[in-house]
């Protein structure tokens, strides 16, 4: 949750620039006639710079721009400000945003669009369950006495599905069209490109999972892939659940792992970006031949500005995670 000095800050300086609300005469563009777009994450900023692109009176503010992961990211005042007033808000949804109830409760704009990927899958059954798999570690016992015995944890990493990623791009298309009339028919013909594109790297992942040998990842990392694997009939062990805070592994997780990785003849032990891959390099440790190699996929949860200037967009980082899965399963 988001402290009460935060909080305080952000009622300060809404006082102080005498912010309004941004609607007015059934439009809901802002006061200043741009569309004010914020995206907590890199793949809803990419996805909203696709359906937007070619349009000029767009203005989309990547809040984690820094590379902080999203399970620990707190907003700033400035972050609030930001949020207090767009036109369109898009954020996850899960455990890792529950600061953003906090945030919405000092919104100006009473027009604002908002999107909760989450909530919006969860309409089409396209939302999973946080999975415990055999083998891995549990999460300490304090932290799951946060939640009820009956509170349901969902796994927040939704955008690892290139459905989903369609799923939630139609929706920021049919918000901009009502946010923006003039422009309706442009996003439309935007969305109309970018869903072909997804659905040629959908194409690929399919192709790679019929012809791949391997059918089982070894994770020695937290894995926020469920979406993916389940995508694709893929198969996995891994160190933590992809939520999980935990950075060490238990002797027992990495012993039942490198075992596995023994009855699979697995050649490769993944993690995610960030890694240090100690995990994985006692996994391999473990394992009777001790010839296996570290493999990274990119979760495309902590991606910089600095990748942003390289050109970097969730089609080219999730076409890398599918080289990389070439190399590691055939």
């Amino acid at each position: 949750m988001i402290n009460k000095i935060t909080a305080m800050l952000l009622s300060a300086a809404i006082a102080a620039g005498g912010l309004t609300a941004c609607g007015s005469g059934g439009s809901s563009k802002g006061n200043d006639g741009k569309v004010n777009i914020v995206c907590t994450i890199f793949p809803e900023y990419d996805w909203v710079r696709e359906i937007t692109k070619g349009v000029d009176n767009v203005e989309i503010n990547y809040l984690l721009d820094s590379g902080a992961d999203l399970h620990s990211y707190q907003p700033t005042a400035e972050d609030m400000l930001a949020i207090s007033d767009c036109d369109l808000f898009i954020y996850a949804g899960g455990e890792s945003d529950n600061w953003v109830d906090d945030a919405l409760e000092n919104k100006t704009n009473e027009d604002m669009k908002i999107i909760d990927m989450l909530e919006l899958l969860g309409k089409v059954d396209k939302t999973k369950e946080e999975e415990v798999k055999e083998g891995m570690q549990a999460e300490e016992e304090e932290h799951e006495e946060e939640h009820e015995e009956d509170e349901k944890e969902y796994d927040e990493h939704v955008w690892l599905s290139v459905t989903n990623a369609k799923l939630v791009g139609q929706q920021i298309m049919l918000d901009l069209k009502e946010i923006d009339k003039d422009n309706a028919k442009k996003y439309e013909s935007n969305y109309s490109d970018y869903v072909n594109e997804l659905g040629a790297l959908d194409d690929d992942f399919k192709a790679l999972a019929e012809s791949a040998k391997t059918k089982t990842f070894i994770f020695g990392d937290r894995f926020p892939f469920r979406y993916f694997t389940d995508d694709y009939g893929f198969d996995y062990y891994a160190a933590f659940v992809g939520c999980s805070a935990e950075t060490e592994a238990s002797f027992e997780t990495i012993a039942f792992l490198a075992k596995k990785a023994d009855e699979l003849d697995a050649k490769t032990i993944f993690v995610i970006e960030n890694s240090d891959h100690k995990i994985a390099d006692a996994i391999i440790e473990n394992t009777s031949t001790k010839d296996a190699k570290v493999a990274t996929l990119n979760s495309l949860q902590s991606v910089t500005k600095e990748q942003l200037d390289n050109d970097h967009t969730y089609i080219s980082l999730m076409r890398e995670n599918l080289e990389v899965l070439r190399q590691a399963l055939n």
